[in-house]
């Protein structure tokens, strides 16, 4: 989900002199129509505009915040719910993380638990993550002899 830009580029403009000129949307009360920044000031203002890395968009003050003296009186808790034995692996596997055969099928759209050529199921028997183990495979692989595919009888 994105949200608009604070800036419309159609709006944005440099002058003969070198400056950045931004057309404002509404005229302000003294008729103001447009303001001229330096580019260098106007990057500055520009990169206020940008969240720290890392930190939530949505800050509270006052009674709002997090450790405010009063704000269990105006924010209601949520219900306390104890778990029973039915609700634990439901609530387990919701907060697994993805495996890597659903990671493939999600961004690849490959899957590899069934067959690309008789859509039966497969089994994964090994995963091997270790690269000098690849390495070797894939050496050994390349070094195979290629022969003729088998002829149907």
């Amino acid at each position: 989900m994105g949200t608009r830009g604070p800036l419309s580029n159609e709006r944005l403009s440099l002058d003969g002199d070198g400056l950045v000129v931004h057309e404002l949307k509404r005229p302000f009360r003294d008729g103001t129509t447009h303001c001229l920044f330096e580019p260098l000031d106007f990057l500055a203002r520009l990169a206020a505009l940008v969240p720290r890395p890392r930190t939530h968009l949505i800050r509270y003050h006052g009674v709002f915040a997090p450790n405010a003296r009063h704000r269990a009186v105006l924010v209601a808790k949520a219900p306390v719910r104890t778990p029973s034995r039915s609700d634990e692996p439901e609530a387990h596997a919701s907060r697994a993380a993805m495996t890597w055969m659903q990671r493939l099928r999600r961004v690849y759209d490959i899957d590899v638990s069934v067959c690309p050529n008789c859509g039966g199921a497969l089994k994964v028997l090994a995963v091997i993550t270790q690269p000098p183990v690849i390495t070797s495979i894939l050496a050994h692989l390349s070094k195979r002899e290629t022969r003729a595919p088998p002829v149907a009888a």
